[in-house]
């Protein structure tokens, strides 16, 4: 088989950031195989626009940003039909006075608290390791949004984490 420069090209993008994109998305929505779907989505959505996306300056930056796009509506979507179903439960108090202790202390979940903007900030800084011109770029905001959206959500964390916890989860104590 022999493959243009094009379609050579994006099988090169493909090999080097399928597994980065389909990690995002697992960060983002905290769900393996929908991850793995959003990452699938992203990179034919980026084939139907090679000749364009591999001209940008940031082709990588562009690739998050169309998961990150995908992911939030994904979310959107979720707690959209959470919210349906939640119409037709009886309602009762699930309110439970000892907290779970597992559950605080799992970052899935205290990351999935988080505002979709914040989690996203939080993930492409600290996880993904990306700068914050690198994570405004593919969230298509402003470095200062990035700076705080990024505060903002790691102080959530501490809250939800402890301080300790938090700071292990970027790689520094705090």
């Amino acid at each position: 088989m022999v493959l243009d420069d094009a379609s050579a090209e994006f099988h090169d993008f493909f090999e080097h950031h399928h597994a980065e994109l389909a990690r995002l998305a697992y960060m983002l929505t905290g769900e393996p195989d929908t991850a793995e779907d959003l990452a699938a989505d992203a990179l034919v959505e980026l084939w139907h626009r090679w000749d364009r996306v591999r001209r940008a300056d940031h082709p990588v930056a562009y690739a998050r940003g169309v998961v990150a796009n995908k992911a939030r509506s994904r979310v959107r979507s979720a707690v959209r039909e959470r919210r349906r179903i939640a119409l037709f439960r009886p309602h009762r108090s699930e309110r439970v006075d000892d907290p779970d202790v597992a559950a605080v202390v799992d970052v899935r979940t205290a990351l999935a608290r988080l505002s979709f903007g914040k989690r996203a900030c939080v993930v492409l800084r600290h996880a993904l390791d990306l700068s914050e011109k690198e994570t405004a770029l593919a969230l298509g905001v402003s470095v200062g949004t990035v700076k705080s959206q990024t505060s903002k959500g790691m102080a959530e964390l501490r809250r939800l984490l402890g301080t300790r916890a938090a700071g292990e989860l970027v790689g520094r104590e705090h």
